[in-house]
Formats: structure tokens, C-alpha cells, sequence
């Protein structure tokens, strides 16, 4: 009898996805990972120029285009003080491909991923659709990562951990201090870390660091991707770096999962990443007015947050009932059990839109606790 998959039957619809569905056209929209900002015009330009001109009508090689490969070898010189080579980047369909290639080819049936929870939800998914193991570990009180907890949950069954920084859905940022056990960890227990570092522009207090900085070894990939620096979601483009014999066998899932990134996009991320890069301070200053807003506001409603200290994303202490309340009286937040069993009694709101439309949803969030509690 035809059937499905085991690995797929694990899977289910984000409940992400859930919540928006479940919302009124009307809803204010504090639910998704998407800055309310345009792609950069020299971004958007740069593909209809290559449209134009004919340069988007073909495939690509594989990996990409030789010149968008060097602009992020180039941004990663440039952004995060250590080099790349541009043979040994992929770029992908988001960073959401990427993450599947880097676990896709370096985790067998049953091993283990290490993943925070709560976390972004791809991970325990993409493990699944492998043949691994999700294997969550919980967070800080602060929401960040514990490398003690990452280093005591290891197996001989391991293949991978994965660090977010700065975080979806927390908004933790990791120091440089847990960045290095990081790379200590893969290097010394010989597993893969693959560091996710979508977010890494958008810092208000500190500064990012990526574990590839201190990795003596080549146990460490970085996934990245144009969508939340240069607000380009919609581009679907992003990157995987990593060693030559890693991207070798990143590169045999992607060519035949994808054979190569969309061209138009390609040539708008590398206007992106090699023109003005005001765009990025800017958008940052303005989600950090947002996020102290909003964090005044949980705090007169008395909803203990952890300060994030950076993406857009903010992680409230929740009473129980209270994003059914939410959700009914018309502003969009995502319950934390969401992104893991570790997020229940907390809820993930993101301030990726105005101002006006946060002040609006607080109102309604400051009655739904009255209403709950």
C-alpha cells in the first residue's frame, strides 16, 4: 500500500503557520519574522538590470555566481574579522535551505541534533526529515545557551549542535566568552557546529560573534542569508560557508534539491552586500526604539521579559490563557511551547512592524491579562 515517510510523519505544520491562519484579516501582525522595511534600491535594481539585460535567464553554477561568492567572502572579511573563500560558499534558498543542507549531509539515521529550546522551529524539523534525533536543551534564565548544557548533552551519537545568535524567537545574544566554548566544544568532542547568523547585524547592546572565529578545527559551518540585514525575506537568498570537503557534500544535496539559487535574487544580494550598508544601521536603530517600547509596555501590563538584546523578537513571561486572549480580541503573538516544549507559559511577540500598531496591540495585551488573571 502506497504510504508516507516516517521522517515526513514527524513533521508537522509550524505552529507559526497555525496561528496566522487562525487570525482575522484585520489582525495586527505581531507574529512574523519580517522587517516592515524595502529592500534597498540598489538592491532591487541590481536585478532588474540583470533581468533586463538577459544575465538572469540561465541557471547559475551550483553554488552561485562567482562574484556574488566573492561579495560574501568579502562581507565575511569585512563583518566578522576571518576569511572564507568564495569556492567554499554555497548560496541557497534562504537561509532555510541552508540549514537543511548542513544538516542533510552531516547527520546519518538516528544521530543526534542539539538544538535550544526554545528555538527556531526548522531545527527539530529538518533533523526529523534527516533520519536524526532532536535532542533539546534548555535555555538560560536570560535565554541564552548554555555551553555546559550543549557540552553535557553530547553523545557518542552526536553529529551536530546548533547556536543561534542573535536568536529566533528569543532575541538572546550570545557573549564572545560562550562563543569560544562553542568552537572549544566542536573542536574538542569533534561534532559539527552549525551556527545560525541570520540576525547577526541587528545588535543593540554588545556585539556578535560568530564561533567560526575561534574554531581551530573545521567543525563549525555558518548559515546566513540577505533576508533580515537587508529586509529581502521575499529574495529567498542565503548562504552557507564552511570548509571545502563540507561544502563539497553540502554541495551534492543542494544540486539536486535546487541546482542553484533564483538568478535575480543572486544579483540583487550582491548589490546588497557589497554597496551602502546604511540601510542596516538604520532599520537597527529603529527596531531598538521599537523594542524598548514594547519592553515598558509588557513591563506596566506586568509581564516579566528578559531583555533581548537583539533581532526583533521579544519573549514574555505569559499567564495561562493569555494568547487564546490575545489571539480572539485581534493582535497576532505566537505561544512559545511553538518553538518547543521549554517555550510553554511563554509567548514570542515580534516588533517587526510601526510603532502605532505596537501601542495598539500592548492596549489589547494589557486587557487580555486583566482578562486572565
Amino acid at each position: 500500500m502506497s504510504g508516507f515517510s516516517d521522517r515526513v510523519e514527524q513533521v508537522s505544520i509550524s505552529g507559526i503557520r497555525e496561528v496566522f491562519e487562525a487570525a482575522g484579516e484585520d489582525a495586527i501582525n505581531l507574529g512574523i519574522g519580517q522587517p516592515d522595511f524595502p529592500t534597498p534600491e540598489h538592491a532591487r535594481q541590481a536585478a532588474v538590470d540583470a533581468i533586463e539585460s538577459g544575465k538572469a535567464d540561465a541557471y547559475t553554477g551550483n553554488k552561485g555566481t562567482e562574484s556574488l561568492r566573492e561579495a560574501i567572502s568579502a562581507k565575511h572579511d569585512r563583518d566578522n574579522g576571518y576569511a572564507v573563500e568564495p569556492g567554499n560558499v554555497i548560496a541557497t534558498a534562504g537561509g532555510s535551505e541552508a540549514l537543511h543542507l548542513a544538516i542533510e549531509a552531516h547527520v546519518d539515521v538516528g544521530e543526534e541534533v542539539i538544538y535550544p529550546d526554545p528555538g527556531f522551529v526548522s531545527y527539530e524539523a529538518l533533523t526529523h526529515i534527516a533520519g536524526g534525533e532532536p535532542k533539546p536543551v534548555a535555555l538560560r534564565e536570560d535565554l541564552t545557551l548554555d555551553p555546559a548544557a550543549v557540552e553535557e548533552a553530547i553523545t557518542d551519537d552526536t553529529a551536530a549542535f546548533v547556536v543561534n545568535s542573535p536568536s529566533n524567537p528569543t532575541g538572546a545574544v550570545q557573549s564572545k566568552e560562550d562563543m569560544q566554548e562553542f568552537a572549544r566544544i566542536a573542536d574538542e568532542h569533534d561534532v559539527l557546529c552549525i551556527s545560525d547568523e541570520v540576525y547577526e547585524h541587528i545588535v543593540f547592546e554588545g556585539d556578535h560573534y560568530s564561533p567560526m572565529e575561534f574554531a581551530e578545527t573545521d567543525n563549525v559551518v555558518v548559515v546566513n542569508a540577505c533576508s533580515k540585514s537587508y529586509s529581502m525575506t521575499g529574495w529567498r537568498l542565503g548562504w552557507v560557508a564552511g570548509s571545502n570537503r563540507r561544502i563539497e557534500r553540502m554541495l551534492r544535496v543542494h544540486q539536486y534539491v535546487q541546482a542553484c539559487a533564483s538568478a535575480p535574487a543572486q544579483f540583487a544580494a550582491e548589490a546588497a552586500l557589497s554597496g551602502p550598508q546604511d540601510c542596516i544601521g538604520e532599520m537597527t536603530a529603529a527596531f531598538e526604539e521599537r523594542r524598548d517600547v514594547l519592553l515598558d509596555g509588557l513591563s506596566d501590563i506586568g509581564l516579566e521579559t528578559p531583555t533581548p538584546h537583539g533581532a526583533f523578537y521579544a519573549m514574555p513571561k505569559v499567564p495561562e490563557g493569555w494568547v487564546d486572549e490575545v489571539l480572539d480580541r485581534g493582535v497576532i503573538v505566537v505561544p512559545g511551547e511553538a518553538f518547543g516544549e521549554h517555550g510553554e507559559g511563554y509567548a514570542r511577540i515580534s516588533y517587526a512592524t510601526d510603532l502605532e500598531q505596537i501601542e495598539e496591540a500592548l492596549d489589547v495585551m494589557g486587557a487580555a491579562a486583566a482578562a486572565v488573571r
